[in-house]
């Protein structure tokens, strides 16, 4: 388990210095997987559509709910491990 976390430490440390910019869809998935690793399913009301990037980020991240935090943080990791190359 302290080898997963520190593994997703620098993931996260690494997505900060990618060369590119992913697209918005996969900022999104990034930002799902590391909310769902940190914080677990989502809760709270979906944002209303004044707010277009908040109801993007809830609808990802509601997307995969159900999602163990391990698996999360691997899925996360494989990313920015696919990003790299």
């Amino acid at each position: 388990m302290a080898d997963l976390q520190a593994s997703f430490e620098a993931a996260v440390a690494a997505s900060k210095t990618l060369s590119e910019r992913p697209d918005n869809q996969t900022l999104l998935q990034l930002y799902a997987l590391y909310k769902q690793a940190t914080a677990g399913d989502v809760e709270g009301k979906r944002p209303g559509f004044s707010d277009m990037i908040g109801r993007a980020k809830f609808d990802a991240w509601a997307a995969i709910k159900g999602t163990g935090k391990d698996d999360a943080m691997q899925r996360y990791i494989a990313l920015i491990e696919s990003l790299k190359a």
